[in-house]
């Protein structure tokens, strides 16, 4: 995901290229910390936690409210909270279990396949949105 926020402005950064949608790669950094800490510190390691960006009812997790000003802030709380949950994951085994907010037990294994499907999906828009901003072509 930085890899494809790389060398932009902050004004790029929060674009919106793909019309209708709201979507920025600014936005997708701030959802990914959103979706970083509620599944490794506060499902697996059942840390008492408020959002990274957003309300908790506003069911958009850090995709809105995104400003050109904040940017260097919102990585910098980005890269924290994937080495807090770093942390959190540090020296568990993959088969440890929890019980998901649902009450289903789910692994740290599985938590860790279901990040890797949020990145690949995310990154995927985010090449449509780098593409879109400056012509750049991923990976």
């Amino acid at each position: 995901m930085l890899a494809k926020c790389a060398g932009l402005e902050p004004a790029q950064l929060t674009r919106t290229a793909v019309e209708p949608s709201n979507l920025s790669l600014l936005g997708l950094v701030r959802h990914m910390a959103e979706k970083e800490r509620w599944w490794f510190r506060r499902s697996f390691a059942g840390e008492a936690l408020g959002d990274v960006f957003t309300g908790p009812s506003d069911g958009n997790e850090g995709l809105d409210g995104v400003r050109a000003a904040d940017a260097e802030r919102d990585f910098g709380l980005f890269q924290a909270e994937v080495r807090a949950c770093d942390a959190a994951a540090a020296g568990h085994d993959l088969d440890e279990t929890f019980m998901s907010s649902r009450g289903v037990s789910l692994s740290l294994r599985w938590v860790y396949v279901l990040m890797i499907q949020e990145y690949a999906r995310h990154n995927g828009h985010a090449d449509f949105l780098r593409e879109r901003t400056d012509g750049a072509k991923g990976d």
